[in-house]
């Protein structure tokens, strides 16, 4: 039991500390509140594909070795929304003329193995926390780019995109994110 709760830990600092240098990368420096940072097409192109590939490899997790029949359902939905979104990305970077990377990045890479690593009851929750942490990330991401990237398609990629990355946010924070897996909503119906 102390193994479990120790891997809940370490899952939720890894994650979050993963989130905080990602959205602390897309945050405006102090003194320029309301300002936001901005990030380069190829920049954006990079981390956008990354986290992409993290959400349909950790989701693909999910649907594995989930616990609740409710994460699993929050699992499909993030392999279908966050592949769909993975081909339009590649489409727009194409038409743009940057490659689309193949690999994680290093960070990640990190929360994939946090995800990979746990186990049982645990996993759920370490699945859950890392998707509150991921979405958080690709918030900022999304927000930045929506207003810094110079290629036009990649602007509308980013500005279509981030209604439902924010939606995913939500969804993961309210429902399990840290919390054990599951909670219920004012209907009284569980969710992921």
């Amino acid at each position: 039991m102390r193994s479990l709760f120790r891997l809940s830990a370490a899952a939720c600092a890894l994650a979050f500390g993963v989130a905080v240098t990602a959205a602390d990368d897309a945050k405006p420096p102090p003194g320029e509140k309301g300002k936001t940072k901005t990030v380069t097409d190829a920049e954006f192109v990079k981390m956008a594909a990354s986290g992409g590939m993290f959400e349909v490899k950790s989701s693909e997790l999910a649907k594995d070795q989930g616990q609740s029949a409710e994460v699993k359902k929050f699992a499909d939905q993030m392999i279908k929304d966050h592949g769909k979104a993975n081909k339009e990305l590649e489409a727009a970077a194409k038409k743009a003329g940057l490659e689309v990377p193949t690999k994680l990045t290093d960070e990640h890479a990190k929360l994939l193995d946090t995800v990979k690593a746990a186990k049982g009851s645990g996993f759920d929750q370490a699945y859950m926390t890392a998707q509150v942490q991921a979405h958080e990330e690709a918030v900022a991401l999304f927000e930045a780019a929506s207003k810094s990237v110079k290629d036009a398609g990649l602007k509308e990629f980013a500005t279509k995109t981030l209604p439902v990355i924010k939606e995913h946010y939500e969804h993961a924070k309210h429902h399990g994110g840290g919390k054990g897996g599951t909670s219920t909503d004012k209907r009284g119906d569980r969710n992921p």
